[in-house]
């Protein structure tokens, strides 16, 4: 389902904390790099929070109609990592710890909110969205298939084991990744939501209490 189709009231809490999250994972990801020896995320401009920097046209419309999207990949250049292989991986972590660590925030404050005098329906509302997505971001983002970060991390800890599998994760995850949002997206069955919603709700528990 497109955020289009929910009311207006609920996209202009939605599309904010969208575009926050999102620009602030891909961020993470270039401060990270930066910080491991690698400034070409720093060089294009994308060390910053401004959306602008980050979002891409393409997938932010087909998040908006179809429920699903994308922001623009920070460039990473591996030949200026001492570690590569693991400094990929604290590079591709970054982007999700990021959004955990915005759900934490988001998760304080509204145990600090709810049932308090400084209780408002609107704030508590949007502070749950801002948790919600936020721990959505990053679960999603760990799956462990390809252009996801958590493939990232998985082909790190396994191209010395089994690179025949990182090769073959590789070639066919971002299809397989397209067909179960596809499913999802055409079917009232999602396997992505079916395997990420007890890590969601286990964590929304965990840092809001809810």
């Amino acid at each position: 389902m497109g955020i289009y189709s929910l009311d207006p009231s609920v996209q202009a809490i939605l599309i904010p904390v969208l575009v926050f999250a999102l620009s602030f994972h891909e961020f993470a990801h270039g401060w990270m790099a930066n910080r491991l020896g690698d400034p070409t995320a720093k060089h294009q401009g994308r060390l910053t929070l401004n959306p602008l920097a980050h979002l891409d046209l393409m997938g932010a419309l087909v998040l908006y109609f179809a429920g699903f999207g994308w922001a623009k990949p920070v460039p990473v250049n591996g030949g200026n990592l001492v570690n590569p292989r693991t400094d990929m991986m604290k590079i591709a972590f970054a982007g999700p710890a990021s959004n955990l660590l915005l759900a934490v925030i988001g998760g304080v404050l509204l145990r600090i909110l709810i049932g308090s005098s400084l209780s408002h329906e609107a704030i508590v509302v949007t502070l749950f969205f801002f948790t919600q997505i936020n721990i959505a971001l990053a679960v999603f983002n760990m799956i462990p298939i390809p252009p996801l970060d958590g493939s990232q991390i998985f082909s790190g800890l396994m191209v010395r084991k089994n690179p025949n599998l990182v090769m073959k994760l590789q070639m066919y995850g971002p299809q397989i990744l397209f067909g179960l949002i596809l499913i999802g997206y055409l079917t009232e069955i999602s396997p992505l939501w079916w395997a990420m919603s007890p890590f969601v709700n286990f964590f929304l528990f965990l840092f809001a209490g809810i």
